[in-house]
């Protein structure tokens, strides 16, 4: 069956008719070399499509443009054949086909696969799982980085945690961490004579008057799963309270929170707070007016990149 795109789909009965027969055609795997190394269909090369290199290596094993290729990826379900097929054709192969269903398929119909693994496919994503423990944030590994901006700049630095726990008990997740305000770093001012000025500013009673705040916390309150949720996109929203500047108030975000790893979880997440919740009103035009040049913009954006162990 021919596509709007140029290329042809071909059913695993009929791949694997033209495999016995021995018909003259290149069977290209699409998936990652590791991928490859566990399971792939009988005589099949390999050129990743997830590689920047893919044409290329294509070029390599494939250097007749009118050579007859079947790709196949891993399910119905992902694009990885698709696109090495739409790849291809823009490169000048003319006689493209994609195998239905990919190796997902080829193996519900039990045909022959060969590989370390040969018995095996893996699925491509598993729910997130954390055990039932307690674990400590590496405050060395861990950082928040902070944008602020007006109309005419932004700056940005980072601040440091000094510590921090997260605890799992029976699929409940909460956590408690602190701040050190004292840590307030730019970046984008080094070397620059202003950058020790925007700092002093920042910690100074306009902003995180840091010399009666010096700590701000934040607690879990609750993390719920985010159901169906993709290994590219956030899989859980987080609610908590922060105290910053004496000031409490709650705040949700969703997090990428990778599964237990060699006894450590990541979690990364980035949103914006508006930082006049928290007292911090210096430059913002719903408190001042006839600004000037000292306006600053009321959202702050928070990247965070959380380890513990």
């Amino acid at each position: 069956m021919e596509s709007k795109t140029g290329f042809t789909k071909i059913r695993p009965e009929d791949l694997q008719e033209k495999l016995q027969k021995g018909e003259d055609f290149i069977l290209l795997d699409t998936l990652t070399n590791e991928h490859f190394n566990k399971v792939h269909i009988i005589g099949s090369k390999n050129a990743c499509v997830f590689e920047v290199a893919f044409l290329d290596n294509v070029h390599e094993l494939i250097e007749e443009k009118n050579k007859a290729i079947v790709v196949y990826g891993f399910s119905e379900k992902t694009m990885d054949a698709v696109t090495a097929a739409e790849k291809l054709l823009r490169a000048g192969y003319q006689n493209i086909s994609v195998l239905d269903g990919g190796l997902k398929q080829w193996q519900k119909m039990d045909y022959e696969l060969e590989g370390d693994y040969p018995g095996i496919i893996e699925k491509t994503e598993s729910p997130v799982t954390l055990q039932n423990r307690n674990y400590v944030v590496d405050t060395e590994e861990s950082v928040i980085e902070w944008t602020g901006r007006n109309p005419n700049t932004k700056h940005h630095g980072t601040v440091q945690l000094s510590s921090g726990e997260i605890t799992v008990k029976e699929g409940q997740i909460s956590g408690d961490f602190e701040i050190d305000m004292k840590s307030i770093k730019n970046i984008n001012l080094e070397g620059d004579p202003l950058q020790s000025v925007l700092v002093g500013h920042l910690m100074s009673d306009d902003f995180f008057f840091v010399k009666v705040f010096p700590k701000a916390t934040f607690a879990i309150k609750s993390a719920e799963p985010i159901k169906d949720a993709t290994q590219s996109e956030p899989n859980f929203k987080i609610d908590g309270v922060l105290d910053l500047r004496g000031i409490k108030k709650g705040i949700s975000f969703v997090a990428s929170a990778s599964g237990e790893q060699t006894g450590q979880v990541i979690v990364e997440s980035h949103f914006d707070i508006d930082r006049t919740e928290w007292g911090v009103i210096y430059g913002s035009a719903r408190f001042f007016e006839r600004l000037g040049m000292h306006l600053v913009f009321d959202f702050v954006s928070i990247q965070l990149r959380i380890v513990a162990r």
